[in-house]
């Protein structure tokens, strides 16, 4: 962080000189930030989401802080996921000025040609959880996919020993990210042969929707003894908190946010596997201003991992999720060891 300030302050000093040269202010007219970024998640409707813009606004804020650079989240993302809103608000961030653009893509074939169309006109665009690799963005930043959905099933095997009925609750069909983690289940499928899957099922990703999804399917199935969840939608609310059985159904899901740690405490999701969702906003906001203020070019491919929640460490997440800005965290877990 040193080497950014010292870099940052020379950048400064140089636009000074020039501007003193030209006789032109060197600050940006009042009330402009120096960066703007459009940030454009899947849906402003799921928590993972508000916890990314979270660590993005924090990031800006650190930056003003540490180095006077001012810096403004423009949140551009719908209500709920819809991709073709996503391209428009890619269009409605350069039009409005934004310095660059960071999106968690819904359905890339339907965001790569607004993200080309943004790189072309000047505007750098950074993925974040879910991807267009086949656009010209510079960088992703998110979790291996694939591995992830094998992890995910491992870890329900592991649970309903390796043998039973068990089902893929997968969100959005289109988003790039979790058909990357259907795929990862069906490979590590292939090694568990006592283990059946009955099938794959999307949904609207809103906590009700997709309560309602597993209700229906459970009781159109109900030897089905395990859910592995490749997201954390339907544990975002209480209903299946009391309407499944711990003793006769598991579930293990990625995220963990607090909404979600009831289930692990009642053991009817032993196992999160918890993605970094405020890092998506923070980490992205350090690349992003490395990117467009000091003309480094980061990696394509920014790696982060998933962090295992369970029981035995539900006080240590607990207190991460408080120190990271989450203001709903329950007192409960936060005193635990």
């Amino acid at each position: 962080m040193t080497d950014l300030r010292v870099s940052l302050k020379s950048i400064a000093v140089i636009l000074a000189a020039l501007a003193a040269a030209c006789g032109s202010p060197s600050k940006p007219a009042p009330g402009k930030p120096d960066l703007k970024i459009a940030m454009i998640a899947k849906s402003s409707s799921n928590p993972v989401f508000r916890s990314a813009r979270e660590g993005a606004e924090t990031a800006a804020k650190e930056f003003r802080q540490r180095t006077g650079l001012v810096i403004e989240i423009a949140w551009l993302t719908p209500e709920m996921e819809d991709a073709q809103v996503q391209a428009q608000r890619i269009a409605q961030g350069v039009s409005d000025g934004a310095n660059a653009v960071l999106i968690s893509c819904s359905d890339a074939s339907k965001v790569t040609t607004a993200i080309d169309d943004a790189v072309a006109k000047g505007v750098p665009v950074m993925t974040f959880d879910s991807d267009a690799p086949q656009s010209k963005r510079f960088a992703f930043l998110g979790i291996d996919d694939v591995k992830a959905g094998q992890r995910v099933f491992e870890e329900l095997a592991e649970r309903i020993g390796d043998a039973g009925s068990v089902a893929v609750l997968a969100g959005n069909r289109d988003a790039p990210n979790l058909r990357k983690r259907v795929q990862g289940v069906q490979e590590a499928a292939k090694a568990h042969p006592k283990i059946k899957i009955v099938g794959t099922y999307y949904h609207v990703e809103t906590p009700q929707a997709a309560a309602d999804e597993v209700l229906r399917v459970q009781k159109e199935s109900p030897q089905i003894k395990g859910w592995a969840m490749l997201g954390g939608w339907p544990l975002y609310g209480q209903t299946l908190l009391t309407a499944l059985d711990p003793k006769k159904v598991q579930i293990v899901a990625i995220d963990a946010l607090p909404s979600q740690l009831a289930y692990v405490q009642k053991g009817l999701a032993p196992v999160l596997l918890a993605q970094p969702t405020y890092d998506w906003g923070h980490e992205a906001v350090r690349t992003i201003v490395e990117k467009v203020s000091q003309k480094k070019n980061p990696p394509e491919i920014i790696p982060m991992e998933l962090f295992r929640v369970t029981s035995e460490n539900l006080g240590t997440w607990a207190r991460q999720l408080k120190r990271w800005g989450f203001t709903d965290v329950p007192e409960q877990y936060l005193a635990l060891p």
